[in-house]
Order: structure tokens, then sequence, then C-alpha cells
């Protein structure tokens, strides 16, 4: 897209046109997903990160000015959300490394609190609007990719991965509680393998 084209599409986008914002979106969503996805090296993260910078987006375009093209714009934006959900995570991994060298000093059981976040997990799915849970466990339980997913359920890839958004949003909103714990125990994972 040229950027002349691409300041009339944002000028529009600012004005609430919603067709101008579908078409930069279509242009721009799996572009930029494999570029956060790239820095992150997570791509469930990354996509998280690209669909929540829209919303955005969109619900601050009035007041967006865009000195560069547009297209530098979205890429310098997923870039530098990319960096701080990495400078996040290693404060976080430095806390729940600290939260757990003070568990080992202390002797506690950390048994209890795996046993209540399985059920408080469950309960959550549980809680999801019933396609949106199924959606979810094809994706996360299955390891089908969204593609797969919108085939099988004869939907689009689009809703699935708007369902997807609003479920892990849920499930993060309903554990608030364990985010250390869970974040702990994904990033020990992670350095394991």
């Amino acid at each position: 897209m040229k950027s002349i084209e691409e300041k009339d599409l944002f000028e529009k986008i600012k004005q609430g046109n919603e067709r101008a914002f579908e078409h930069l979106f279509k242009t721009y969503y799996a572009h930029l997903c494999v570029f956060a996805s790239k820095i992150i090296e997570d791509e469930i993260a990354a996509e998280e990160i690209v669909q929540e910078f829209f919303v955005k987006l969109w619900e601050k375009r009035t007041l967006l000015t865009i000195d560069s093209s547009v297209k530098n714009y979205l890429f310098k934006s997923i870039k530098n959300l990319c960096l701080n959900f990495i400078k996040h995570n290693n404060v976080r991994l430095q806390h729940a490394k600290n939260f757990i060298a003070e568990v080992e000093t202390n002797h506690f059981s950390d048994n209890f609190i795996e046993v209540d976040l399985a059920r408080k997990i469950e309960e959550s799915i549980e809680s999801l609007p019933e396609k949106r849970r199924e959606i979810f466990r094809l994706s996360r339980e299955e390891g089908l990719k969204y593609r797969e997913i919108a085939d099988k359920l004869k939907l689009s890839v689009k809703t699935v991965e708007a369902q997807m958004g609003l479920a892990l949003k849920t499930l993060r909103d309903k554990l608030k509680e364990y985010n250390t714990f869970l974040f702990f125990v994904s990033a020990f994972k992670k350095e394991m393998d």
C-alpha cells in the first residue's frame, strides 16, 4: 500500500470509518503477528499483543497523529509493545524466582496452591460460553491451530481469533490471584526445555 493511500485510509479511520479500519487490519494483522512472534518467540502472546494493539488503535483513533508512514507506525508500535512485554516478563520472572527462593527457604509446600489452581482453572474454563469454551479446548488441549479449529467448527479464522482473545482475557481476569505462580511455572518449564 502506498504511503498516500495509507494516510487517506488512516484519515478515514480517524473519522470512524469501520471499513477503512477493517481494511488496515486485514492488510497488516498477519504480518504484525509474524513480526511480533519473531521478537518474543511466543505465537499466542504475539497474537494477543497485536489484537490488543488494534483494539486500542480503534479506541484512540481520534487522538493519534502519525508523522511517518502508517506502516512504519504500526511496526514500530508493535516492536515497542513486544519490548515492554519482554521487560515486564523479566521483572515477573525475577519476582517469581525470589518468591520460590523464599518458599524453599521456609520449606512451604506449594501442593495446595497447585491443587487449588487446577480446580480454579477448570472452573474458569467451564464458565466460558459454550462455543468459546470449545474453541479454547481445541486450541489448548488438542493443540489445533486457528485454521484447523475454524475448519472443524465451520467458522471464520477471525471468529476463532476473536473468541480465543476473549477466552484468554476472561481467564486472565479470573486467575489474577495466581498470576505470579502461573508465570513462574510456565517460565520455569520453558527454561527446562
